[in-house]
């Protein structure tokens, strides 16, 4: 749609540029977020009549949904499959994607190594606003081959990058970053809510009317959120989060939204000399440093979206040294983490109100479904009693409050993917296990309460 105005005046206002709330005057703190020094003075159009037309110039009506006519989206497949996975079977065109992640994660990395496989199928323009093209066909030389078909643009003016979009009409389009474009018509700064927002409402735009594949990077705060407006997510059709610590070479790519898709689904590669690598069974890579016969440590079958990976879950419970026990968690909800502890307790008689606990999930990756229960609460014991698990066990469950284990999704493909890495047992809740096939070499122990799976393992 298009909006055109007939009425419009000009006024300033102070935006807050990290909840967007309006302020006739300067504030150092914002009232709504509580933000210091977040307040920015733009010049905003106050629309006054605005009549929408549709792009081909007709007025918009109300149509019923057998009117309405259906299409046929043809994804275009990437040579990398966890970045296909991802987006739910390939790069879907006129599509809208953001790719959020911190400074120095691979994000441009990324996009420039997805690029040079997409102009062997279509034209790929890369506009950046970071970089100059020499030191971009730098950096593409050393990932890989070129296409011909690959066009660098460095600028940072819309109205520029529109009128090149128009003549060369690419298929693909990558924007890097969204932070460093701005709009002419618009008298704030680079980065601001106003530009940010402004901007990708006219590649949405573009990408609709021309059936363009549009990706754009965002940067991100020091909160772990996507830089910018939230309308932002809102406004595109996939929002992923590309995560990592810079002192390991795992890459998790995460989908959090995806209009063609599943969401919660994940890609994984690593980080070499010529670029990211795709990492084809994550669960090996995770269990591989696993130490045989070490305590607090208990392997989870997690689901990533549509696929099963197995997880190790590290637990360190130690006596505390001062008056309130200490909770520390790393890829784990601490408010989870929290509850196990409590039912531990109560359910199972640990004393846990005098240790300090350190729990992480071991590899990088972050676990956060309910059925991870059982593995923390089962690596908590461990390490509290001092007693390894067996090495070749795995766990899935969920714990309610009077210690039962309730039952979880997908149980026959986690079972599927512990078997094929060679784990022999499975502790699952019993409830979960009714018409399943079994495959050969594994056991699968039906389990119904806390106490009864710590009797077991630990017996």
């Amino acid at each position: 749609m298009i909006r055109r105005n007939t009425i419009a005046k000009k006024k300033t206002t102070f935006v807050c540029q990290n909840c967007e709330y309006h302020s006739p005057k300067y504030l150092g703190r914002c009232p709504n977020c509580g933000t210091w020094s977040s307040f920015v003075e733009e010049m905003e159009v106050a629309e006054v009549k605005n009549e929408r037309i549709s792009l081909t110039g007709e007025k918009s009506r109300p149509m019923k949904i057998n009117e309405v006519s259906s299409i046929q989206v043809t994804r275009t497949k990437t040579d990398m499959e966890e970045f296909n996975r991802v987006l739910g079977g390939g790069v879907v065109p006129g599509s809208l994607v953001l790719i959020g992640g911190d400074p120095g994660i691979g994000k441009s990395t990324l996009l420039l190594q997805v690029s040079t496989q997409l102009s062997t199928i279509g034209t790929v323009l890369y506009v950046s606003g970071e970089e100059s093209a020499q030191q971009i066909k730098l950096r593409a030389e050393r990932l890989g081959h070129i296409d011909s078909e690959f066009y660098l643009y460095a600028e940072t003016n819309m109205q520029s990058i529109r009128s090149e979009i128009e003549k060369i009409q690419p298929d693909f389009l990558i924007i890097d970053s969204i932070q460093t474009i701005m709009s002419p018509d618009i008298s704030s700064v680079q980065g601001s809510v106003s530009q940010v927002r402004e901007v990708t409402h006219e590649l949405m735009q573009l990408a609709k009317t021309n059936n363009i594949a549009t990706f754009i990077v965002g940067h991100m705060t020091k909160e772990g959120t996507l830089a910018g407006p939230r309308t932002l997510e809102h406004m595109v059709d996939t929002v992923l989060y590309f995560e990592g610590e810079r002192q390991h070479t795992f890459r998790i790519l995460r989908a959090v939204k995806n209009r063609f898709g599943s969401t919660n689904e994940i890609g994984i590669f690593e980080m070499q000399s010529q670029g990211l690598v795709e990492v084809l069974n994550p669960s090996q890579v995770f269990l591989e440093e696993r130490l045989d016969g070490a305590t607090g440590s208990a392997i989870v079958v997690t689901m990533e979206g549509t696929r099963p990976i197995l997880a190790e879950v590290q637990a360190l419970v130690t006596p505390t040294m001062f008056g309130n026990a200490k909770r520390t968690t790393t890829g784990l909800d601490f408010n989870r983490a929290s509850l196990i502890m409590a039912v531990l307790e109560k359910r199972a008689g640990l004393l846990l109100q005098n240790q300090d606990a350190y729990l992480k999930s071991a590899g990088g990756v972050r676990l956060d479904e309910p059925a991870i229960d059982l593995a923390v609460a089962v690596a908590i014991a461990s390490s509290y009693k001092d007693k390894p698990t067996n090495a070749q066990d795995c766990f899935v469950g969920e714990i309610g409050l009077t210690g039962e284990i309730r039952r979880v999704n997908r149980i026959e493909q986690r079972i599927n993917e512990a078997a094929k890495l060679g784990f022999t047992k499975v502790y699952a809740p019993k409830n979960s296990l009714q018409g399943i096939q079994v495959p050969k070499g594994i056991q699968v122990v039906g389990v119904t309460t806390l106490a009864e799976v710590l009797q077991q393992v630990f017996a």
